[in-house]
């Protein structure tokens, strides 16, 4: 059976990475530290055959004994609540942990994929944004910590994929929502989710004329699955190219939810992006890849989840 590393693996996307690796036959090492993921995603695979768990911070030296064919980066905080709080972390799993991955990479001969982000793009000049995009990033800002992390780890796979001949795979994931969460995530999808079906006000910052685009996480980890078998060695962006502002997203949150709470503007936070939308004719070209769940049925299968975690 092949054999795969996921770093992060007990956080949201890692996890779900985990169950898809699974359902594919695949032997999966999940590694985390927990500093923002949580036991509780992974919990149900806990003792199944072929998943193992390591609680490893891999900002040290990894060592994983025995075979690997695939190492899938995703260890980094990513809402802005986490990478702000902890910013020495996130630029050290940016910088360190990469290193230490892709060098655990050319030691196994295994293909390794990064786990980038739509923030390599910053306060975006182009738009929608398209991988051949240098990005508008403020390199000393406060998001910058994320941002830049990330651009350093591009680098760095880049420089391992042409100077060791390491077979590498860069995703670029725009905002993506879906079961396990965190309440206290931070982001909008879960922000919204949790004051609406609280009753409580939803907040917007600045006029709420920013735009996002969502995606949901089973077809963000389709696109992800089809990327590491790919021979695509450019970075892909995957996501759902349907944009939206943010205060018609909180509408629609409190549509589906059935809420009665009211939406509250509060200052817009430093360097936060106007524009967010995925061009993904490089997914759709080299991968056959597109969103399949549209954002009215993502946010209703999101709610039933927040309300079990809410216990309302």
């Amino acid at each position: 059976m092949p054999r795969a590393l996921i770093t992060g693996g007990a956080g949201f996307l890692g996890s779900h990475l985990c169950e898809r690796l699974l359902s594919e036959e695949m032997e999966v090492v999940c590694m985390d530290n927990l500093i923002t993921g949580n036991m509780e995603n992974i919990g149900h695979l806990i003792g199944r055959e072929g998943f193992i768990f390591v609680k490893y911070d891999v900002t040290n030296y990894v060592h994983v004994p025995g075979s690997l064919d695939y190492i899938l980066h995703f260890a980094s905080p990513a809402s802005p609540i986490d990478y702000l709080k902890l910013p020495i972390q996130t630029l050290k799993v940016g910088s360190l942990g990469t290193h230490k991955t892709l060098g655990l990479a050319k030691d196994k001969k295994a293909r390794f994929l990064l786990a980038s982000t739509s923030e390599v793009y910053g306060d975006p000049e182009v738009h929608p944004q398209v991988e051949t995009y240098w990005g508008n990033v403020n390199p000393i800002g406060p998001r910058g910590v994320y941002d830049e992390a990330k651009r350093f780890a591009e680098a760095l796979t880049m420089a391992y994929h042409r100077h060791h001949g390491v077979d590498t795979r860069i995703v670029r994931i725009f905002n993506t929502y879906g079961e396990r969460m965190r309440v206290d995530d931070g982001r909008a999808i879960p922000a919204f989710m949790s004051q609406a079906l609280r009753g409580e006000e939803v907040t917007v910052f600045g006029d709420g004329m920013q735009t996002r685009s969502v995606c949901y996480v089973s077809d963000l980890v389709d696109g992800i699955y089809r990327l590491l078998l790919s021979d695509v060695t450019e970075p892909v962006n995957i996501g759902n190219p349907d944009e939206i502002t943010m205060l018609d997203l909180a509408r629609e949150v409190i549509e589906v939810t059935g809420s009665s709470s009211r939406i509250v503007f509060k200052e817009l936070p430093e360097d936060d992006p106007k524009v967010r939308q995925p061009n993904i004719d490089r997914a759709r070209s080299l991968l056959e890849w597109e969103p399949k769940i549209n954002r009215r049925e993502g946010l209703e299968k999101t709610a039933v989840y927040f309300r079990e975690k809410l216990r309302l």
